[in-house]
């Protein structure tokens, strides 16, 4: 299991698999669950159980599926109330618009909202619906009135639906919601215990994601990032101790929890967005991927195909990290090197070139590694002269290790 997030203690959850399509997802939820340490039961709505079958729940998880609130057998020693008790983490995944509203409002009407309403436990929801009901008024209030409450909301992501509509709405993948699980709960462990929380007091600015240059209305340059390795930064920073801002061009991802979040586009609006928040930073991690290159000049009106070839002149973006790097007072600056040939070398020449205090180099021809992967393999070297081999691992993991490695060599000594 070295290639996940693992929890360092277990920890119980109950999954409520409520009445929709991305029901099927929530088998897989429960394995990658059992994978991080977690003990697993299962509480399915009678609606759930027309997308998938109690008998598969059970075999994934390894434990009685639990269904009717009216169990004689169960109800005979106070079921609902024991299993209520028993929770550390309620995870309702997928939840629907129904669900939502029933728990906001306090209906317990069947297993898994009278569990929720019985229950001291955290509760994580993982909404999945049609676009256009998420998007509804009603639906967003009740959402907020969760969020009141306390719920930790995950996702939902964006993208094509089984109805066939595009847009927000669907459930966040199943590796993500446990990762975020792992993460909201080592989080907790860490205030509880001081453990590993050794950027108190610390703020932290990490860029992620890519930046898009823009041709015409239409059309832009970009690359592959996902934003993954940056938003596991800013999760792992957060969850040390740290203030984190996070500056992230356009990607598929929801921010971490208890964080300053801020949205750009470009490479000229990210260097902006640097410039407002470096005053006060202790740490900053440049893990975008800013687009090298921008067009001389965009087009006002979509460009259209009248030729065989195109030229589209190009100049060189800011080159935000080397800003931050020639800043005086500086923070501790962390740089990222993507590379497909030549890692070291050419991982070297950038920490010398740029004057960073630590490099993380991955080799993104390396595959199942890098971008768009929930995984990474990282090769720090520093400043001072240190070098360290991260074994493949996820992400999240990776960040820890990262930040751990920069308050070893460049905040402990002070």
């Amino acid at each position: 299991m070295s290639d996940i997030g693992i929890l360092n203690q277990p920890r119980k959850v109950l999954v409520g698999v409520s009445g929709g399509i991305a029901a099927y997802k929530s088998a897989d939820l429960v394995r990658r669950l059992k994978e991080r340490g977690f003990e697993v039961r299962v509480v399915m709505t009678e609606s759930a159980c027309q997308f998938i079958t109690p008998l598969t729940m059970q075999a994934v998880s390894g434990n009685s599926v639990h269904q009717d609130l009216f169990d004689l057998e169960a109800e005979a020693a106070m079921g609902h109330i024991e299993l209520a008790k028993w929770a550390e983490v309620i995870l309702i995944a997928p939840a629907t618009a129904n669900t939502l509203a029933k728990i906001a409002h306090g209906i317990c009407d069947n297993l898994l909202t009278t569990l929720t309403i019985a229950s001291q436990a955290k509760l994580v929801i993982a909404p999945a619906m049609n676009q256009q009901m998420w998007a509804n008024p009603t639906t967003q209030n009740n959402l907020n009135q969760l969020k009141q409450l306390g719920a930790n909301i995950v996702g939902p992501a964006a993208g094509e639906q089984a109805c066939g509509d595009i847009g927000e709405g669907r459930m966040e993948e199943p590796l993500v919601i446990a990762e975020y699980l792992v993460e909201l709960l080592q989080n907790q462990i860490d205030k509880t215990t001081n453990s590993d929380a050794d950027l108190i007091g610390k703020t932290v600015l990490i860029t992620a994601g890519p930046t898009v240059e823009p041709i015409d209305p239409v059309r832009y340059i970009s690359n592959h990032s996902s934003g993954k390795m940056g938003y596991a930064l800013a999760a792992a920073a957060n969850s040390m101790g740290a203030n984190v801002v996070l500056i992230s061009g356009p990607v598929g991802l929801a921010p971490p929890n208890g964080i300053a979040f801020v949205s750009v586009q470009t490479a000229s609006e990210m260097l902006h967005a640097v410039k407002q928040h470096i005053r006060d930073c202790d740490i900053f991690v440049g893990c975008a991927a800013v687009a090298d290159y921008t067009p001389l000049q965009v087009a006002d009106q979509k460009i259209k195909k009248s030729e065989e070839a195109m030229e589209i002149n190009l100049v060189k973006n800011p080159d935000i990290i080397a800003w931050v790097a020639e800043q005086n007072p500086r923070p501790i600056v962390v740089g990222f090197a993507a590379e497909s040939q030549n890692l070291r070398q050419f991982a070297e020449g950038k920490l010398k070139r740029k004057k960073l205090d630590m490099i993380c180099a991955n080799d993104i021809s390396r595959r199942g590694l890098g971008f768009n992967s929930d995984n990474n393999q990282i090769l720090m070297l520093s400043s001072k002269g240190s070098e360290i081999q991260l074994p493949a691992g996820c992400k999240s993991q990776i960040a820890r290790s990262i930040l751990n490695q920069v308050n070893k060599e460049f905040l402990l000594e002070k």
